[in-house]
C-alpha cells in the first residue's frame, strides 16, 4: 500500500523473512487492536498464511503485515517493529496515538 499510514520497520521485515524461510512459505504478520487490557486496548499479533479481503497490507522488503480497517483508526502513524533484546524478542507497535500504556507494554489508551 503506497503512502501507508502505518509502516513496517526493517527489523520487523527481516524477522518475517526469517520466519518465512524457516516455515518454507511466506508468512504474514496480522496486527490488530482489541478492547481490553489494563489500559483499555491491547495489541494482538498473529502469523497467518493469507490476507482477508478487507485487510490493509503494509510492506517492506517483500514482507508484509496486515491490519484490519477497524484497527487502522487506532494505529494511524504507527510503526510495527521487531525488538530483539536480552529480556526477549517480540513484535512491537510504536504508536504515537497512545497517551499511556501499562507497565508491561501490552495495553494502551488513546
Amino acid at each position: 500500500m503506497l503512502n501507508s499510514p502505518i509502516t513496517l520497520s526493517d527489523a520487523a521485515a527481516s524477522r518475517l523473512a526469517a520466519l518465512s524461510a524457516s516455515e518454507g512459505k511466506p508468512v504474514l504478520l496480522r496486527v490488530a487492536v482489541d478492547g481490553g487490557g489494563c489500559s483499555g486496548f491491547q495489541y494482538r499479533f498473529d502469523l497467518v498464511d493469507s490476507a482477508d479481503d478487507d485487510d490493509i497490507r503494509i510492506e517492506n522488503a517483500g514482507q508484509a503485515a496486515l491490519v484490519d480497517e477497524m484497527s487502522l483508526v487506532l494505529l494511524k502513524g504507527s510503526e510495527i517493529d521487531f525488538i530483539d533484546e536480552l529480556a526477549g524478542a517480540e513484535f512491537k507497535v510504536r504508536n504515537p496515538n497512545a497517551r499511556s500504556s501499562c507497565g508491561c507494554g501490552v495495553s494502551f489508551s488513546i
